[in-house]
């Protein structure tokens, strides 16, 4: 870089402290906007900018001591000195008091005498202007009153007489105690109060609103939770032993020149075990769990977010090796590029800047871990999931059959079961349930049992759980007969159609008790798990979705609103199959709809450049392919009219068929079940 010149060409006196001829003062190391002339770092100063203590809030809080030391004063020299609550003269009041034996006391010092009456006086009378009452006086002697006579007469009525100055003063010490001890401790207790409130301000915070609301869980004195308290996510489990080890042994790591990674992001659905598996890894680990939902960071007022993010980390740093649990990351962690944002001082965003920040001050060696998680990765900020923050990513599925198996054992250890449950089956009719839909099943369960005064937890008591979960609870209303038979028909349609659909999913209970918002229930549920669909699947799907409309059709001609559910899920499928899933020889292999995941831009379109032709044939398919299956629907039921009928009768006779009695009264074998190995 070329050197500084002066005005005539030659280099500035460094270091002397001096300026050369023509020199100009150096610019101040920053600017003080809005200051005025003269002042340190304005324009034209040359005074170096310091901290500039505001004079005005020094001498407030002067005047206010001053005022409260006055007020003390006065106050305590009152209650230290109490005068005279009488101010009596010598005759005729004393010498009537004195006749009457009502002066109990006296002190004096030369002609000022201060006493005390036996019972209170009031003088002037009541009435006059000035009166007062009380037992204490102070009265002067006049001069040519005989003091030997007055001591006689004190004597004879037994009046006490103290050789005391009763104008005597307290004591230095007593004086400074009364006089300034309130003052003190008033003071003190202020200063107190305000470095309390320091202690708990951060950036924008104020009275403890800017420190960290993070739980903290100690192994030593809290319920340890370890990898034996999590199942059915195996795969995510093993990701984060390897953070484990880090933790207990990072030396081995350390030797061969690795870095443990600083952020582990746990994303799945929700109730799939995320947090629980955090928490496991604090457990095994055997460090300091420090929890915090994401939301818990932002407040209305501005920089307190960034505040707690650098008191969470400060911490977890202090206590080192630790770890950090944000829930629900993405409450903060939002792309900034996206409309949700409001400018540079929004608060979620200088959160999300100050957690970058955290992570990317790490170098390795502080031993603290960050854990996130979130339901929805892909509205996630970039910044956020580079190397060198969230490096490492665990996907937490859902749990399939066997691991849906070992949740229940997991949560069923501490409840008494009956030798005829088997978990193994029940795993079976839960597919998609994760693992807070599990843990609620057995509560429910439990529950039920409880209520029903069973010892033990019963596989009925499972059953109905599952209803209740499943299908919803059931309500006592009262439905005219040819509604309740129009229900059975209608749930008849949905069963034996699901029955004929060549490779559709078993009927495991056909219901027409009101359930929630449905007069009738058919519960059907696969044998084992599925990942993918073809597309004869999906088109049998639609065709028992609509088989509830069409036996209404069949029968009685008509239709009624019973199939809004049906025609929502029916219209769903077939839009994916035409859209997403390439499924329509008119649209072919092309995705021209949003998924779920999908974000919508800000004028509300899906990110497709699907053009309104295309979308209009979209909904021709879409409408095709319903309506041949509808059609496919009738003519089924037409030809199994016998069967419809069967269903139905045995509906109105009995309420609900479980999975065996529906298929023996259609009289159709149930497929075999297939068995994973």
């Amino acid at each position: 870089m070329s050197e500084a010149k002066n005005s005539q060409g030659q280099p500035p006196n460094r270091g002397t402290g001096r300026l050369g001829p023509g020199e100009v003062p150096p610019p101040p190391p920053w600017r003080v906007e809005g200051a005025p002339p003269g002042t340190p770092g304005s324009p034209g100063s040359t005074k170096p900018p310091g901290k500039r203590v505001p004079f005005g809030n020094w001498w407030r809080f002067g005047a206010f001591i001053a005022v409260l030391v006055a007020m003390n004063l006065a106050i305590v020299s009152r209650l230290a000195n109490p005068g005279p609550e009488l101010d009596l003269p010598y005759f005729p009041t004393f010498q009537e008091q004195l006749a009457a034996g009502n002066v109990k006391e006296v002190s004096s010092k030369g002609a000022a005498v201060l006493g005390e009456l036996k019972t209170e006086f009031t003088y002037p009378a009541k009435g006059e202007t000035g009166s007062r009452s009380g037992k204490t006086f102070r009265m002067e002697i006049p001069s040519y009153v005989d003091g030997s006579r007055l001591e006689d007469r004190l004597q004879e009525a037994g009046v006490i007489q103290n050789a005391r100055n009763p104008f005597a003063q307290p004591s230095l010490v007593n004086s400074l105690l009364l006089g300034f001890g309130p003052t003190l401790l008033i003071v003190g207790l202020l200063i107190f109060m305000t470095r309390r409130m320091a202690s708990g301000m951060g950036a924008g915070g104020l009275a403890g609103i800017g420190r960290s609301k993070a739980k903290r869980y100690d192994a030593a004195n809290q319920i340890r939770v370890t990898f034996q308290d999590v199942a059915g996510i195996d795969e995510a489990e093993e990701e984060l032993v390897e953070i484990v080890d880090f933790l207990k042994n990072p030396g081995k790591y350390r030797r061969l020149g690795a870095i443990i990674p600083k952020g582990v992001l746990l994303s799945g659905p929700p109730g799939t075990g995320k947090t629980l598996l955090a928490r496991a890894v604090a457990g095994e680990a055997n460090v300091p769990f420090f929890s915090m939902s994401a939301s818990e960071f932002v407040e209305m007022i501005v920089g307190v977010g960034a505040s707690r993010v650098r008191d969470l980390f400060e911490q977890a740093k202090a206590v080192a090796p630790a770890i950090i649990f944000i829930d629900e990351i993405d409450a903060i962690g939002r792309s900034r590029s996206s409309a949700g944002g409001l400018g540079g001082n929004d608060e979620r965003e200088q959160t999300l800047n100050q957690i970058l920040t955290e992570m990317d001050g790490f170098t390795g060696s502080e031993g603290v871990i960050v854990l996130a998680s979130t339901n929805r990765p892909e509205v996630l900020d970039a910044a956020l999931l580079r190397p060198g923050r969230f490096d490492r990513r665990v996907v937490v599925s859902p749990p399939d059959q066997a691991g849906r198996q070992e949740i229940l054992r997991v949560h069923t250890k501490s409840v008494p079961l009956d030798p005829n449950v088997d978990l193994g089956a029940m795993a079976s009719t839960t597919p998609g349930m994760v693992g807070a839909d599990l843990k609620n099943l057995v509560n429910e369960a439990a529950l039920l049992a409880a209520k029903r005064g069973h010892d033990r937890v019963e596989n009925s008591d499972f059953t109905n759980a599952m209803e209740k979960i499943v299908l919803g609870t059931e309500r006592r209303i009262v439905i005219s007969k040819e509604e309740r038979e129009r229900t059975a028909y209608h749930e008849s349609g949905h069963a034996l159609l699901g029955m004929l659909q060549e490779g559709a999913d078993p009927i495991r209970k056909i219901s027409i008790v009101p359930r929630g918002g449905a007069l009738g229930v058919t519960f059907q549920a696969p044998d084992n798990d599925r990942y993918s669909y073809d597309e004869q699947y999906l088109l049998g799907r639609i065709t028992g979705a609509l088989g509830g409309r069409a036996a209404e059709e069949v029968v009685y001609g008509n239709v009624t609103t019973g199939a809004e559910s049906d025609l929502d899920m029916v219209t769903k499928i077939a839009k994916s199959m035409v859209g997403r899933w390439g499924m329509s020889q008119a649209i072919g292999p092309l995705t021209v709809l949003p998924g779920p995941n999908d974000q919508v831009g800000i004028f509300g379109d899906s990110g497709t450049s699907a053009s309104a032709e295309t979308r209009a044939l979209v909904d021709r398919e879409v409408r095709r392919i319903v309506e041949e299956c509808y059609e496919k629907a009738k003519l089924k039921l037409r030809e199994h009219r016998e069967q419809l009928n069967a269903l139905t009768n045995a509906l109105l006779e009995r309420e609900t068929l479980d999975e065996l009695d529906a298929y023996a009264v259609a009289g159709i074998d149930r497929p075999a079940r297939v068995v994973l190995h």
